[in-house]
């Protein structure tokens, strides 16, 4: 008997079918990939797996074939049946119909059950490192707990920033963190909903690692959503490819992979020639802080920098090398230690360290930044959220002639476009939120234009069209664009010249192919070679 079994089951957003008659089983102590484009259904059915508010199913059963002991209500795998609880009673083989049980069961299994969110980094931001993973630990004395906490950090790689506050971490430490104390939890099911769609390659191997080790080395029972065929490969045992909702292929990681890859077009190669005229000059900037746990934090340490009109330029570096506190010093939001910032307006050059209407602020409403951690008003609709909400002033009939053009160069289907616009973002994956966010950007067809990693939460088919409607608005529009990012194919397809970081410094710059070296695994540097 399969510990989970998915029937039938069907789920709708005002009326659109984001799941159809899914069927599927999961044994205990597998891993189950689920592989799809952004959009495709994957989040909805993590959610409904973990039992997450809004997501019960319109129709059909999710089953779970557990052990259950009838005086504490402890719930186990189906391995411990007829095995001691805690509580001294033996364990009983129970089938438990999840969204249709008695609740005090229903919150017995979401105990049991952990989960990490794509770009979701929930910690306690004024504790320290080990006292997150410490609260997440239950059932143990205060000495079991500091002594698993440390082991669980140390199999994270993140032993190194044990005493540090959670709120001084990069987003990849904070997502190792998140890690740590999801397996604080001694869960019976793992649930991970692209765990590593944010990170660059290097720290994404470690949360692979750690996941292997930590969760499917432990016969933990996972389930994990990606886009990203690589993840499927190395972690999962048997793989489903969702596609609108329904299952169109199933079976072992290599044969499903492959299947998608076959469908993942090649981006339109368009060569330019880039003048060696700057439109951004950086000069000798740093940014150092203080912490009392780490002394001083030189987040961006010297960097000198220059970047042409209609380049598009690629910053690349593992998490927490100061890229993204680089790109909001540049965008005026973090104020540099030392150092000059220029950038260019017409014939003249503006100082962006001087703040007020006659410094950066005549610069501001010809820059765009889509932030790692972009938010949309969630009140307000897809087309709200690219005009009104921005200030983006417009007749109604020309403002959605023109949101319609941006969603569509973002990756959407000229088919579905028109019906996102009544949208809400909690309506939307978490991709198609991404692709949104890109869109307020691209609308307002600013000059210079900085993106901190616009392709995380894509699928790779959506990361060729965005590809493409970079370099096209950089043809059409005469856009400059800084991208930082960890993807390596990305910064290959799109990138003109991109500059490695590391601790704060700009190590080189060159053509990408000859910076994403220094941060590609062996194994992707030799299929780059060839």
């Amino acid at each position: 008997m399969s510990f989970i079994e998915i029937k039938n089951v069907s789920k709708s957003f005002n009326d659109v079918n984001v799941l159809k008659n899914v069927n599927m089983a999961v044994n205990e102590g597998s891993v189950l990939g689920i592989l799809g484009k952004s959009g495709s259904g994957k989040s909805v059915l993590i959610n409904m797996l973990r039992g997450m508010k809004e997501y019960e199913p319109d129709e059909g059963q999710i089953i779970y074939n557990i052990a259950l002991c009838p005086e504490c209500l402890r719930v186990e795998p189906q391995s411990m049946v007829k095995k001691d609880c805690k509580c001294g009673r033996l364990f009983e083989a129970r089938s438990i119909d999840f969204w249709n049980c008695d609740r005090q069961i229903f919150a017995a299994i979401r105990r049991r059950i952990s989960i990490m969110l794509q770009r979701t980094f929930a910690l306690y931001e004024d504790d320290t490192v080990i006292d997150n993973v410490i609260k997440s630990i239950e059932g143990h004395d205060d000495e079991e707990s500091m002594h698993m906490a440390i082991d669980l950090l140390e199999m994270a790689q993140m032993a190194h920033r044990i005493t540090h506050i959670a709120r001084d971490l990069s987003g990849g430490e904070k997502q190792r963190v998140v890690l740590a104390r999801q397996m604080g939890k001694e869960p019976m099911i793992f649930l991970a909903d692209e765990p590593t769609g944010t990170l660059d390659p290097q720290t994404a191997e470690l949360l692979h690692q750690t996941l292997l080790e930590g969760v499917k080395n432990k016969g933990t029972t996972m389930v994990i959503t990606s886009h990203w065929p690589d993840v499927m490969r190395k972690l999962s045992d048997y793989v489903i490819w969702l596609e609108k909702g329904e299952i169109i292929h199933e079976g072992d990681p290599e044969t499903v992979v492959q299947k998608f890859l076959d469908n993942v077009p090649l981006p339109e190669k368009r060569e330019a020639e880039i003048a060696d005229n700057p439109i951004i000059k950086i000069e000798n900037v740093k940014k150092h802080y203080y912490s009392i746990e780490r002394g001083v934090v030189k987040a961006v340490d010297g960097v000198n920098l220059d970047v042409m009109e209609d380049e598009i330029f690629g910053i690349v570096g593992l998490s927490g090398a100061g890229k993204t506190t680089l790109s909001r010093i540049l965008y005026g939001l973090t104020e540099p230690g030392n150092g000059n910032i220029e950038m260019k307006l017409g014939d003249n050059w503006i100082d962006m360290t001087e703040p007020g209407p006659f410094g950066r602020g005549r610069v501001k409403s010809y820059l765009g930044i889509l932030h790692q951690e972009y938010s949309l008003y969630p009140h307000r609709n897809v087309l709200e959220n690219l005009t009104e909400a921005i200030s983006l002033e417009l007749p109604a009939e020309f403002a959605k002639m023109k949101s319609l053009y941006v969603l569509k160069a973002v990756g959407f289907h000229e088919d579905y476009t028109l019906n996102l616009l009544a949208k809400y973002p909690d309506e939307l994956s978490g991709g198609e939120r991404h692709r949104v966010a890109l869109a307020q950007v691209l609308i307002k067809e600013p000059n210079i234009i900085i993106l901190d990693e616009p392709t995380g939460t894509m699928d790779p088919i959506t990361r060729v069209q965005v590809t493409d409607s970079i370099r096209k608005a950089r043809e059409e529009l005469k856009q400059t664009f800084l991208i930082i990012s960890h993807d390596m194919d990305f910064v290959l397809d799109v990138c003109d010249r991109a500059s490695l970081m590391r601790g704060g410094k700009i190590l080189k710059t060159g053509l990408p192919k000859d910076i994403v070296g220094d941060l590609t695994p062996k194994e992707k540097m030799k299929m780059l070679k060839e």
